[in-house]
């Protein structure tokens, strides 16, 4: 089969213009980036369609590093919606440098169920990354001049809480030393790097209403605190103005196409292993507005991207989704099921049977959330039928639909058993009202505790000293009622990457807190997970080319 990028380069694109006219939204409003790329203003959102139009998440079984395939998927349906006659919107997540160059080498979809032009989409596309990281380190620069030009009137910070990022996986830059050399050159302190996929104001950015709620979130950014105990905030330098400039492009979503020509926004990019995981409340309600059914994916498996798709971006967005779609394979729940990764291609009944178990989990998990869930079987060409029986006899017996996807070789063709699914369930089925994990008047701890519990299968929570700290500042400043953002690894439910499964006997270690108060949640950083990632023994980029004129290395 074709490459990735032959077949992106391969598809024939209309106009964007077209493009936005096919869902009724007016060329004369779209601020044109090229010919196939468009910032649509998030001014069209139109409430009253929002609640008359379905939502539907993608989400995973908990992934092995070559991932499940959720992205493939998610356009994979919105194509098999739109071959079946249901207009449909994907809306996407933006793909990260770090990443692209480092593992995964793109994340635009793949085969044919992909978003294009995919080179420009996973490499600088419309810029939107690059503003994060401007913003961000913009206000690192004024904050380190606020202290540097106030010291002699006595000003200092006890505490600095921000630091700086990058969107480049670089572990050399995690923990830094600023400010050396003559006094001239600025007051020196330790500061680090986070990628820009971590930022706040990628947060931020995700979970804006309107240009408005973008300006108060940045005014309420907490960057230290002060040598008298006082929180110091962007709003005290006065500079809110100038970060929202940097940010006035951003704010927009990115509208593109899939391999069929039909619509695709994409817009932010948080992890959702050391963020929330999900593309801008602006994006999806703007999709909500313009198609009766908008396909959606949260980050790595269920127990991280879901449960802050529910927690935080539905609970501050007031979004409802009418279907929960769980993309399992049978690698991943080989892998699950105890087969070393390396045997995981290969036949194994019984590795199989046993991998169902975290299938299971998650399956309970999104249902607690009250959500009809319905699993997706993303096929690769080493699958049998007799496996893929297996896992559809499973799921009748727990009376969860099941449909094989296979986009991926076959475009929205291959989709159209899963896309008759999801509209049949919805019809017969659609979701409960939402019932989140915590209430807003839980501690943090109690929250914490109980995504733990419910979603995790742990014992417990145990705090190190520093997050006990940070813990009472939160309640010192009156923000417990902020939702909790747990930043852990996505290859276990617990916080051990080795723990494959469904681990029981085991508790959530979380050493540090990082208190977001314009993204208004409280991150908690557990077990050894990093916010800035590093590169592997082989990157990606050792693939990446430019060869005349065309890129190649891609996927």
């Amino acid at each position: 089969m074709k490459s990735d990028i032959e077949i992106a380069r391969e598809t024939p694109l209309k106009p964007i213009d077209e493009v936005a006219a096919s869902v009724g939204i007016p060329a004369e409003k779209l601020e044109n980036y090229g010919r196939y790329i468009a910032k649509v203003p998030e001014s069209l959102t139109d409430e009253s369609q929002i609640a008359q139009h379905r939502l539907i998440l993608v989400t995973a079984i908990t992934p092995t590093k070559a991932g499940i395939g959720k992205t493939t998927v998610s356009v994979g349906l919105s194509l098999g919606l739109n071959r079946i006659g249901k207009r449909a919107i994907v809306a996407l997540r933006e793909p990260s440098l770090g990443p692209c160059f480092g593992m995964k080498g793109g994340a635009a979809g793949g085969g044919y169920a992909q978003v294009l032009p995919m080179d420009r989409i996973n490499l600088h596309f419309t810029g939107d990354f690059h503003a994060v990281t401007s913003a961000h380190n913009m206000i690192a620069a004024l904050l380190d001049n606020y202290i540097y030009q106030h010291r002699e009137e006595g000003f200092a910070l006890k505490e600095v809480l921000w630091k700086r990022v990058l969107d480049v996986n670089d572990r050399n830059l995690r923990s830094i030393v600023t400010g050396l050399g003559a006094k001239s050159n600025g007051v020196t302190m330790e500061s680090g790097f986070d990628i820009t996929p971590a930022s706040e104001i990628m947060a931020i950015l995700c979970l804006a209403r309107d240009e408005r709620d973008l300006r108060r979130r940045i005014e309420n950014i907490l960057l230290g605190i002060t040598s008298d105990g006082k929180p110091f905030r962007v709003r005290d330098m006065g500079v809110a103005g100038a970060i929202c400039v940097l940010l006035k492009d951003a704010l927009h979503p990115n509208l593109v196409q899939t391999t069929e020509q039909t619509p695709a926004i994409v817009h932010g990019g948080p992890f959702a292993n050391i963020a929330h995981g999900c593309n801008s409340i602006i994006a999806t309600r703007l999709a909500l507005s313009f198609a009766p059914y908008v396909v959606t994916e949260a980050g790595f498996g269920a127990d991280l991207g879901a449960e802050k798709f529910y927690d935080i971006k539905c609970r501050v967005g007031g979004l409802q989704p009418a279907l929960t779609v769980l993309v399992a394979t049978t690698q991943g729940l080989k892998m699950h099921g105890g087969v070393p990764v390396e045997g995981i291609k290969e036949p194994n009944e019984e590795g199989l049977k046993e991998g169902f178990k975290n299938l299971d989990r998650h399956i309970e998990n999104i249902r607690s959330f009250g959500q009809t869930v319905v699993v997706c079987f993303n096929r690769f060409a080493s699958d049998t039928d007799h496996e893929i029986e297996l896992c559809r006899a499973h799921c009748a017996s727990l009376g969860v639909g099941f449909a094989v996807n296979n986009a991926f070789n076959e475009g929205g063709s291959g989709a159209v058993e899963l896309a008759e699914l999801v509209v049949r369930t919805i019809d017969e089925n659609p979701s409960a009202p939402l019932r989140f994990v915590y209430d807003d008047n839980q501690s943090i701890e109690d929250k914490a505790r109980a995504v733990a519990q419910r979603i995790y299968g742990a014992d417990d929570v145990v705090f190190s000293a520093a997050a006990k700290k940070a813990l009472q500042r939160v309640a010192e400043m009156g923000l417990t009622h902020y939702p909790i953002c747990i930043a852990k690894t996505q290859y276990s439910f617990s916080a051990d990457p080795k723990l494959y499964g469904v681990p029981s006997g085991f508790s959530i270690q979380v050493r540090d807190v990082v208190i977001n108060c314009g993204a208004e949640m409280i991150v908690l950083v557990a077990g050894d997970i990093m916010r800035m990632p590093g590169l592997p023994k082989s990157p990606q980029a050792e693939r990446i080319d430019l060869i005349d004129g065309e890129i190649t290395g891609l996927s």
